[in-house]
């Protein structure tokens, strides 16, 4: 079964664009994999909250600017 598994800052994506990337995602994989893999196919998007992860040494936090406007 594939799995893939992202991580995303915590109100970073609508939910029309998780929805998008979960197709996507799937689209490729099946390309891939052959279309039986579509119905195993598993695409787990997780929302890290801010301060909760790090880049070059320090806890990110997501400006305001770079969050959707439409949460969930």
């Amino acid at each position: 079964m594939p799995f893939v598994n992202i991580k995303t800052p915590e109100g970073a994506l609508t939910k029309a664009q998780k929805e998008e990337i979960v197709h996507r995602t799937t689209d490729m994989l099946a390309d891939y994999f052959t279309e039986a893999a579509r119905p195993h196919t598993m695409v787990l998007i997780e929302e890290v909250k801010d301060g909760g992860y790090g880049r070059a040494d320090e806890v990110f936090v997501v400006p305001d600017a770079y969050r959707a406007g439409e949460t969930a």
